[in-house]
């Protein structure tokens, strides 16, 4: 399995061959996030961005501290 880590958040990583992406999906949170990128430098850029806006929001609305 091929996975990603950024700020203790983790994704998995499987590759679309119909689509030539590579999809990621982050586990070990209540929410679902996915993300995907053409290269793996899409790819990861993708996944911070996702992780960023998704502690952005939950900041905005008091979902954390």
């Amino acid at each position: 399995m091929n996975l990603l880590e950024y700020k203790s958040y983790h994704a998995k990583i499987s590759f679309d061959a119909q689509d030539s992406l590579f999809i990621g999906e982050v586990f070990g949170i209540n929410d679902f996030l996915n993300f995907h990128g053409a290269s793996v430098a899409e790819l990861k850029d993708a996944f911070h961005h996702c992780i960023d806006n998704c502690w952005m929001s939950r900041k905005r609305f008091k979902r954390i501290r």
